[in-house]
């Protein structure tokens, strides 16, 4: 039976023997290691979302209006960037180092007296929220599907409310390589006689077909509720209820708009001057979110989707400036990488490619290079970076005052150029080869 004293050992054993890449998707394992955790029926109520895009920006927002209206909160998110303890959060607050190690030791010692359940890294993580959240005295649990969502470990709980946020074509060897395919999979979250909010304007029509045959009670964006915004502001609508010139966020709006939605179907109203002065509070990192380093200024986004590179796009074109637009990037080889670049080509003057060694699944830095010459760029050789730091260091040495400086591809990317930017200046001036 394994037992350690400290988180890193945890990790370090979990990663040995459940490597963080490996996915199995299926709910017998969990499920059963939940049972006999008996976690499967949690007090609080649950809020369960989905979706290719804006799923971490839904939790967030949610987590922010919960508390504001004097919820006790849990929240389960992942990946994370620069600690474990981002995936738990209680009331605001990452959870401990300890609380984590005692959950892990109770889901290993479950694990012991039973071979057959080898669970996956996602799956013991999923567990442990659960654990953790078990010993609070929670109002609400917000849990953040990692992938897909029929088969997702989280899906074990049965959700109170289930938001699907966007369908896009992404991770197409586990959902399926269209839309509708991959609607249906994120549609799994839904519960019969449950509400389910869909922020996808454009949603397949196999997310409302799903819920007809489950018995789900469906909210879709541009029927039972909506919003819409101009370049100044926006508005959320349901039924009767209008709340206007609300300010724009940060994040994508169908995420704040699905978590306004969702409150309000469990009776939890906001007055348009609390959103007023809250919505503007709501950030996530890694979600355009702003650094500044020596003078310049940076943005960071995980975007590595086409759907997420069109956004990032767009809100590159609308955050005006005067100078011009670096970016640093690194990305899995699995992802449709040449539909990733290609809106973002007009917003963009230099590319530093960079590759993310201790990443095997990640793409080689001269392959993105290669990538965007297929786009008619073509990347000069001081340009192709071994690591995300040594292209964080050569952009900053390019960039003028007024330019800015755009860090993307993937939460391992961004993982990277924090650590970097957070361990101080000297910690990116890196030997560049």
């Amino acid at each position: 039976m394994q037992s350690f004293s400290s988180l890193a050992e945890w990790l370090t054993w979990l990663e040995q023997q459940h490597p963080e890449s490996d996915i199995n998707l299926g709910l017998t394992r969990v499920g059963e290691a939940a049972s006999r955790l008996r976690l499967l029926n949690p007090s609080a109520k649950v809020i369960t979302i989905a979706g290719t895009n804006g799923k971490g920006s839904c939790a967030a927002a949610l987590e922010t209006l919960l508390l504001n209206a004097g919820c006790s909160v849990g929240v389960f998110t992942s990946p994370h960037f620069t600690h474990y303890c981002e995936r738990i959060r209680i009331n605001g607050e990452q959870a401990g180092e300890s609380d984590v190690c005692q959950a892990f030791q109770s889901i290993a010692n479950v694990a012991a007296a039973e071979p057959a359940l080898r669970l996956t890294y996602f799956e013991f993580g999923a567990l442990a929220a659960l654990e953790v959240f078990a010993r609070q005295s929670l109002d609400v649990i917000v849990l953040e599907v990692g992938l897909g969502g029929r088969l997702d470990a989280v899906n074990i709980i049965d959700a109170d409310v289930a938001i699907v946020t966007s369908i896009a074509v992404d991770h197409e060897a586990w959902l399926g390589s269209d839309r509708e395919t991959i609607g249906r999979e994120k549609a799994g979250i839904m519960r019969g006689g449950k509400p389910v909010v869909c922020a996808d304007y454009d949603a397949p029509r196999s997310i409302e077909a799903y819920a007809s045959e489950c018995g789900a009670e469906l909210y879709a964006a541009g029927e039972q509720w909506g919003f819409d915004a101009d370049s100044q502001q926006w508005q959320w609508r349901h039924g009767e209820k209008l709340v206007a010139s609300l300010p724009l966020p940060e994040l994508p709006l169908p995420s704040i708009a699905a978590a306004l939605q969702a409150l309000s179907l469990l009776d939890i109203e906001f007055s348009s001057d609390t959103l007023q002065s809250l919505l503007p509070t709501i950030k996530l990192t890694g979600r355009y979110q702003k650094r500044e380093c020596r003078g310049r200024q940076l943005v960071l986004d995980v975007a590595h989707n086409p759907a997420a590179a069109q956004l990032l796009a767009n809100k590159l074109q609308a955050d005006k400036h005067t100078g011009k637009t670096l970016v640093v990037l690194g990305m899995m080889a699995d992802k449709d990488r040449v539909n990733c670049f290609r809106p973002l080509l007009a917003e963009v003057d230099r590319w530093f490619t960079c590759s993310l060694p201790a990443i095997p699944r990640a793409a080689e830095a001269q392959e993105l290079a290669q990538d965007l010459a297929e786009l008619g760029y073509a990347i000069p050789k001081s340009q192709v970076c071994d690591t995300v730091a040594s292209g964080l260091e050569r952009a900053l040495a390019a960039a003028t005052q007024d330019d800015r400086i755009v860090v993307i591809g993937s939460f391992f990317t961004v993982a990277e150029a924090l650590s970097a930017l957070d361990a101080g200046e000297q910690a990116i001036k890196l030997r560049i080869q």
